[in-house]
């Protein structure tokens, strides 16, 4: 998506960038937490590269 999230989750759990957002489009319509979820995991991503 915008933030690199998908790259880097994808790398880190040994899924496709495109298996991931996947996921995210799916959890966005079916459960509406995509967007929060994303937002976390850049949070983690951007304290993690420090």
């Amino acid at each position: 998506m915008i933030l690199g999230v998908s790259g880097w989750l994808g790398d880190k759990m040994g899924f496709t960038e495109q298996q991931v957002r996947i996921a995210f489009v799916i959890a966005i319509f079916a459960f509406g937490v995509g967007i929060g979820v994303y937002l976390v995991l850049w949070l983690v991503k951007v304290i993690s590269n420090e």
